[in-house]
């Protein structure tokens, strides 16, 4: 296959293992419906890539292209030959015409990435190479492709600029504050956009289990001998339904910082959507064509975005999301639902303790007097 082509020498270049190509696939076939809707909207407004874009002068991309360029290793024919053909492979199946250049960059740190606001540039580090067997490799490079087919270079460069320059002006109270809304906005997409990508992946490896260890090790190493997918995906179960309320905060706080969801999340999101009707569909060649891209509905897709978290909140084990939903069914005593919820209060008095307050109201409601009402 030639950099603007999926041909060389009149043969195809595909992977060893027959897998299947999804001609003309659109990146919406494979979005997760958050990211996908917030995608369509950007898209849909006059001239937002061109704004984003003219701050090409403020980003410093030209400098990070000749960085890399200068100061890694770009991958090619000659070098890191398995990996040039990984990334036309994955170019090939998801039909990307362009082959986006790709660069192995010193880091003993796990990590892949794809960036760049006028062309996508894919950098994969050494720590990744060295850790992840070919499988798992291609998934990680579908991954990125996927990101490039999706355009999610364009936004991933500017909240790197944006978490810099948060740092930069940090000392300036409003300034930091406007800033960092939008740096927060832009990570709940890109952890968003992340499941997206890991379903690329899939496409391209066609191998849910080589999603799966890749995810593993990226979590504990190289040691897979000593590691289970079963019981990896049953950390994410035991992490979505453990703790009470006040859990639930903490791991809204944990998330809030990152750009990636954590790795069970991610390897149990991948799971669910590997076995749901739109994989199959679209593994059997029925999926949303790039032509028909102009005609996408934005109501439609916020439409479809809705009722996905609608769906993650009614069917999650998490004690926050669990009291969101019985809210929303209208359930009765949410006082005591909420106590519950944060396991009690300090300073219970014993259930038998007569009520306080007895010759007025009700003596089973009494905000705040640290009386536990049921199970924790």
């Amino acid at each position: 296959m030639s950099d603007d082509g999926h041909e060389q020498n009149g043969h195809e270049n595909v992977p060893s293992r027959q897998r299947r190509r999804f001609e003309g696939i659109s990146s919406r076939a494979y979005e997760h419906p958050a990211d996908r809707s917030a995608l369509v909207a950007l898209r849909k407004l006059s001239g937002f890539d061109t704004v984003f874009k003219a701050l090409s002068g403020l980003l410093p991309e030209r400098s990070l292209r000749l960085l890399f360029l200068s100061d890694s290793v770009r991958v090619s024919d000659a070098q890191f030959a398995h990996l040039n053909a990984m990334l036309r492979d994955a170019c090939y199946i998801l039909d990307l015409e362009k082959v986006p250049p790709m660069y192995v960059t010193q880091d003993p740190q796990p990590n892949a990435m794809c960036i760049g606001l006028d062309e996508p540039i894919i950098v994969v580090t050494t720590g990744l190479v060295e850790l992840l067997d070919e499988e798992e490799m291609r998934a990680v490079v579908g991954h990125e492709v996927g990101h490039a087919l999706s355009g999610h270079s364009v936004y991933r460069t500017i909240l790197l600029f944006l978490t810099t320059l948060a740092l930069r002006v940090a000392w300036i109270p409003l300034g930091n504050l406007a800033i960092m809304a939008i740096v927060t906005a832009l990570r709940e997409w890109f952890r968003k956009s992340e499941l997206s990508a890991d379903r690329a992946g899939l496409l391209v490896g066609q191998d849910l289990r080589a999603s799966m260890r890749g995810l593993m090790k990226i979590a504990g190493g190289n040691h897979l001998h000593e590691m289970n997918v079963d019981a990896f995906l049953a950390q994410a179960e035991e992490y979505e339904a453990g703790g009470d309320l006040r859990d639930s905060v903490l791991k809204i706080l944990n998330v809030m910082p990152r750009t990636h969801p954590f790795t069970t999340v991610r390897a149990a999101e991948l799971k669910k959507w590997a076995e749901s009707r739109d994989y199959q569909r679209i593994m059997d060649g029925h999926y949303p064509r790039r032509s028909e891209d102009k005609d996408t509905s934005v109501s439609d897709s916020f439409r479809q975005s809705a009722a996905s978290y609608a769906s993650d909140v009614k069917n999650s084990k998490d004690p926050l999301m669990k009291l969101v939903s019985d809210i929303a069914g209208g359930a009765g005593d949410l006082g005591g639902r909420v106590r519950r919820g944060f396991g009690g209060f300090t300073g219970s008095a014993p259930k038998d303790a007569p009520p306080r307050n007895s010759g007025g109201g009700s003596g089973d409601d009494h905000p705040g007097d640290g009386r536990p009402d049921g199970d924790s």
